[in-house]
């Protein structure tokens, strides 16, 4: 392996090498952060980055740096950078990858690996593996540099990838030779280039924006759509002019909640199930119609509605049924031909739609209060997710990071977001694992306090990052909303050999004690005051701090509000004699 140092031939000219070259393309093109974990062969890639100024965030698992990456893609709109040792390093960091461009997130993951002609004559190299082909239909490219010169132009073709259309994650295979490879650093310099204009606007048609506007005019109930797409656009601006001059209710995607503040007049979310099955135009921005909005069609929607559907890939239009009004092109630049042709075409919807939906939504919101401010102990879901939701309501500029079934479904009914692109979940996939990387990836980012709220399940699956989070001393609060297992903790094992039930877990635990160990401030509350006060204290220390909530055991649905996808068991007499339960009964759709 080549120095950490540029060497010098007898000549004295001065050379440099494939990490070295990394390194500077990376610095040329404004990446003055890398997560990652290292090893063989690319741990001098992270020593000379570190020593260049870039900013090393080490993870504990690959997965985890793939998604802090992800996570600071999202939040800036320019891809996020990772590094992975090969094989099984590879093979970790390609889930996030993966996550990254469901999500439609910059991400450029980069992994060492094995040379090239052991790998294709299969002669069994340490942790060989065909890491380039394999990657490609996990991402929406791929490049392997075979070559120290085109390293320049892989980084060039990785950012427009990963930037462009509808963005995603684009993976960069190192070979370790090729990374001890060596040329003249003046020769180096002549190749290195900053990449110009990677994501331009993509203008949509006069005639799809007239369409589109002619429909929403004929609407006598429209609804807008707000996805993270929208989000993602960083046109808040032109989007709250939209909604506002249109006067329609909007509903917003989990991570599109703060584009529009959540308490603003026009949220239908309080009467979000009438809503979508009375609006008869609806305008989805940077929204999917996937199986988080039932594809479009079914129970939840108004039989005859009309969809007005802008995305930036023409191949999402009629993905899952036919769109009245597609409109293909890039968000800030549609909503900002739509607000000209409102301006010159003034369209207001029926305020009495408004009204009626206001109305609704009071009522339903004075019910939900009850549960959310209930000082009943042990607690709930709804009266811990309350007390945290005083805290945020102090302090809008926090950012929110959730992930679990209920934790994140009733996180995301009661905590409100104020600011856009604050809030970071699951997302498309509805994966686990996410909470605490995207905590550490926005806390790295943006340097503001974030709140990072898991179910005991949920931080099972990322929970060692708390260590990252005290090594480089984060402004990140955890907060463990612990019900004693997956989904809640009152499940029996219906067998007879003593186990616990496959969905429980430690009722009890003292998850916060995982902070302490670390040297971060550690807090266990029983009830929604000792929550308030804690995770009110960690959001203003700005230091590394973790609160431990224990709940009912009976807190909780199975599948949260997504039953309707968990098949239901077979009831009645099975093999062996054993009776089985229903465990489903108590699920309920969102």
């Amino acid at each position: 392996m080549a120095s950490a140092n540029a060497t010098t031939n007898p000549g004295d000219q001065t050379m440099t090498d494939g990490m070295h070259m990394v390194v500077q393309t990376m610095l040329k093109n404004g990446m003055d952060k890398l997560y990652g974990v290292i090893g063989i062969p690319v741990t001098d890639v992270a020593r000379i980055a570190q020593g260049k100024g870039i900013r090393y965030i080490g993870l504990r698992h690959e997965s985890d740096a793939g998604n802090a990456a992800a996570a600071a893609g999202f939040i800036t709109g320019k891809p996020g950078i990772y590094l992975t040792v090969s094989a099984p390093g590879f093979l970790n960091g390609i889930i996030p990858l993966k996550e990254a461009t469901e999500n439609g997130w910059p991400v450029i993951m980069m992994s060492g690996s094995s040379s090239r002609e052991l790998i294709d004559m299969g002669e069994g190299d340490y942790e060989g593996m065909d890491q380039y082909n394999y990657a490609k239909q996990f991402a929406k490219a791929a490049y392997r540099v075979d070559k120290i010169e085109d390293i320049p132009l892989a980084f060039a073709r990785a950012i427009r990838a990963a930037s462009s259309g509808r963005p995603g994650g684009v993976y960069i295979d190192l070979p370790g030779d090729m990374l001890g490879q060596t040329m003249p650093q003046a020769e180096a310099d002549q190749l290195i280039y900053a990449v110009n204009d990677p994501a331009p606007a993509v203008i949509p048609s006069e005639s799809s924006v007239e369409a589109a506007m002619k429909l929403l005019a004929s609407a006598k109930k429209p609804l807008i759509y707000l996805g993270k797409g929208a989000a993602y656009a960083q046109a808040d601006d032109e989007i709250k002019q939209f909604v506002e001059s249109v006067g329609a209710p909007y509903l917003a995607m989990s991570m599109a909640k703060g584009l529009l503040p959540d308490d603003h007049p026009q949220n239908a979310a309080s009467d979000r199930g009438a809503t979508m099955r009375e609006a008869d135009v609806v305008v989805m921005l940077g929204a999917r119609l996937n199986w988080m909005l039932g594809f479009g069609k079914g129970k939840q929607w108004n039989p005859d509605v009309k969809f007005i559907q802008v995305d930036i890939d023409p191949q999402e239009i009629d993905n899952s049924r036919y769109i009245a009004a597609p409109v293909v092109g890039d968000i800030k630049s549609t909503v900002k031909l739509f607000n000209e042709y409102l301006a010159a075409h003034p369209f207001k919807a029926d305020p009495a739609w408004m009204q009626g939906i206001v109305e609704k939504s009071e009522a339903s919101n004075a019910k939900f209060a009850t549960r959310v401010n209930s000082t009943e102990v042990p607690m709930t879901h709804y009266n811990a997710l309350g007390a945290i939701k005083k805290v945020t309501d102090a302090n809008h500029d926090v950012y929110i990071t959730n992930e679990g079934a209920n934790a994140l479904d009733i996180c995301r009914d009661i905590v409100d977001m104020y600011l856009p692109r604050h809030r970071l979940d699951c997302g498309t996939w509805g994966v686990m694992g996410v909470g605490l990387p995207y905590a550490i990836g926005a806390a790295v980012t943006t340097g503001k306090p974030v709140i990072s709220i898991h179910g005991d399940s949920a931080f099972g699956f990322d929970g060692m990052e708390v260590e990252t989070v005290c090594r480089y001393n984060l402004p990140v609060t955890v907060v463990v909303l612990n019900n004693g297992g997956v989904y809640r903790g009152d499940f029996e094992n219906l067998g007879n050999d003593g186990d616990p039930s496959p969905l429980t877990l430690s009722a009890k635990g003292h998850y916060e004690k995982i902070m302490e160990a670390f040297g971060g401030q550690a807090y266990y509350a029983t009830t929604p005051e000792e929550v308030e006060k804690y995770v009110a204290e960690g959001v203003a220390s700005k230091k590394p701090t973790m609160v431990c909530c224990e709940l009912s055991i009976h807190s909780g649905k199975e599948s949260g509000h997504i039953s309707y996808l968990n098949p239901q068991p077979v009831t009645g007499p099975l093999a062996g004699g054993n009776e089985m339960e229903d465990l489903n009964a108590t699920g309920q759709i969102g």
